[in-house]
């Protein structure tokens, strides 16, 4: 059989054609999640700027001032430092478990972001079960601190894994029952949705309002779920020299450092996106997308989005103070205090929140 020439050339550029259309494809793929990447870091040196120079405030003293323009790139220099000292490994630990440990924190924590509505559409992954999924994905990241833990061969390390994943389970179950009572509320699961059944009544009808004590629940485990003083038991320096961190150095004890306050962001932005109306203004029956014509104008559209993202980000940093002013507040719990608190407190409190939330959901229809 004679394959004529211009069709092998024709059958040539038709694959060649198709496989340049794949790698766009996987570009494009790639494009938005390393955008996210990227907005993650940048608000986490924001963040490290932000509380020491908060702390510095309420200690009275200078915070840092030398690295680049009021002291704004020492979070850069910090990790640096750390990208260039030694890695060691305990003689006698598992290295597999001590090497996993910390990827396994900041992964975890990394995926969360994917179900956050930063702005009007502009979500990574707008899921059903979106807030679940975060729950499910945040629980991960204890299962690496007692990896961690184990893995260092060390009993002060090994005592923080335990206190981590100790503090985990108990902070978790308050939280998701908080979680919960949001999702009746707006009648889904979607980060997206709860949102939007905010933004009808404007200011008040943020589910601040209408989940007060749901509120205060959820700001209490989420510090204790980001370990924040006073619930830094699985690190206690005057206990347990630094917890699961104590044989880390380099850029593994540089993982847990980000991991830390990768949680504190997604907790404080999943407050913003639940409780605080997420992207819209607090104007009542006018969302973002209707003041900016988001469905005519284009040039609407991108301000729109770019307003959105504003907006929730100013709402975050703003609820960021309190847990940076409680870190010198508030002095630290004792374990069993902890575990008290968790169990005997929060726990029915939630489930009573729920309880009369659902009650209400049903006299209302």
């Amino acid at each position: 059989m004679i394959i004529d020439t211009t069709t092998v050339q024709a059958i040539n550029s038709f694959s060649r054609l198709k496989s340049l259309n794949e790698v766009y494809g996987i570009i494009w793929m790639l494009v938005p999640i390393l955008t996210l990447v990227l907005g993650i870091t940048i608000g986490i040196l924001v963040i490290v700027w932000l509380e020491r120079e908060i702390s510095a405030g309420i200690q009275q003293r200078i915070g840092p001032e030398y690295a680049g323009p009021f002291g704004v790139l020492q979070a850069l220099a910090d990790g640096t430092k750390l990208l260039f000292k030694e890695n060691l490994f305990p003689s006698r630990g598992d290295t597999r478990l001590f090497s996993i440990g910390p990827s396994i924190a900041v992964i975890s924590t990394l995926l969360s972001y994917s179900v956050i509505p930063f702005g009007y559409h502009f979500v990574l992954a707008d899921l059903n079960i979106g807030v679940f999924l975060w729950i499910a994905i945040s629980s991960i990241a204890p299962i690496g601190l007692l990896m961690s833990g184990y893995g260092s061969n060390n009993k002060y390390s090994f005592l923080g894994g335990l206190r981590a994943a100790a503090q985990s389970i108990s902070y978790e179950i308050p939280l998701t029952l908080c979680v919960l009572s949001i999702s009746l509320l707006s009648n889904s699961s979607s980060t997206v949705d709860i949102v939007e059944a905010q933004s009808k009544y404007g200011f008040g009808g943020w589910n601040l309002w209408r989940q007060p004590i749901g509120f205060i629940i959820f700001f209490i485990s989420s510090l204790a779920e980001c370990e924040r003083l006073p619930f830094d038991l699985p690190e206690a320096e005057e206990e347990l020299v630094a917890g699961y961190q104590t044989e880390y150095s380099g850029i593994k004890f540089g993982l847990f450092y980000v991991a830390s306050y990768l949680n504190l962001l997604v907790s404080s932005l999943f407050v913003a996106v639940l409780y605080l109306g997420g992207w819209n203004i607090s104007i009542p029956y006018i969302s973002v997308p209707e003041f900016f014509d988001f469905e005519i104008n284009k040039v609407g559209r991108v301000f729109g989005t770019t307003m959105g993202i504003l907006i929730t980000l100013v709402k975050t940093y703003l609820f960021l103070f309190i847990p940076i002013t409680t870190r010198w507040t508030l002095p630290r719990l004792r374990m069993d205090q902890l575990l008290n608190l968790g169990w005997k407190f929060l726990l029915p409190i939630s489930l009573g929140n729920l309880l009369l939330t659902t009650s209400s959901q049903l006299f209302s229809l």
